[in-house]
């Protein structure tokens, strides 16, 4: 009859079992860390981007809006290379769900972007006009850059012409070293024309 051994591990085996297991926590804390990292800068660099695309949206649906006017004596719109004025329709405060049509001007003052509109009346106001309404769209602009396409193939930096240009491109350039990277916004108000 043979006698059993001594039951368990030998001192090599646990050696060789605490080195696998240390391996195993090495990674697993190397894994963990570079997910928080990742997660923490994808805070940061998130922060404000509602804002932005909230922006985004509203300057796109103000450009695609415009109206080409029905006066021709009056051009409903006037461009320059860091301000435009136009006629459009959107929601303002007051007017529910319905967008309403408004006479907008978008330019710099100081470091934010700003909206001023007021309600457009089809006649000529005898009295005094209502002063502009203003509305911060994002702060910390340095630059307000606007093009406007010609049927001639080129991007000029005015418009002062009856009808609508075919593409308006906008450029926002942001201060601060972690300043966001905003796309060229390029719209075609006569595309949302019936």
């Amino acid at each position: 009859m043979k006698t059993a051994g001594p039951a368990g591990f030998t001192l090599l085996e646990v050696i060789v079992a605490l080195a696998i297991f240390g391996f195993l926590l090495v990674g697993l804390n190397q894994t963990v860390r570079f997910g928080l990292i990742a997660w923490r800068q994808d805070i940061r660099m998130s922060e404000g981007k509602t804002d932005l695309e909230a922006v985004d949206r509203s300057l796109r649906s103000i450009l695609e809006n415009l109206s080409p006017g029905d006066d021709a004596a009056r051009p409903s719109f006037d461009g320059a290379a860091d301000r435009l004025t136009g006629e459009t329709s959107m929601r303002v405060p007051g007017s529910g769900l319905t967008p309403i049509r408004i006479e907008a001007g978008l330019a710099l003052s100081g470091n934010r972007l700003v909206l001023r509109w007021r309600p457009h009346h089809h006649a000529r106001m005898l009295g005094t006009v209502a002063p502009a309404l203003e509305t911060e769209l994002v702060s910390g602009v340095v630059r307000f850059g606007i093009e406007y396409w010609q049927p001639s193939g080129i991007w000029v930096s005015s418009w002062h012409e009856p009808d609508l240009p075919l593409l308006i491109r906008m450029r926002l350039t942001f201060a601060g070293p972690n300043a966001p990277r905003w796309p060229d916004i390029v719209v075609a108000p006569l595309l949302s024309r019936p």
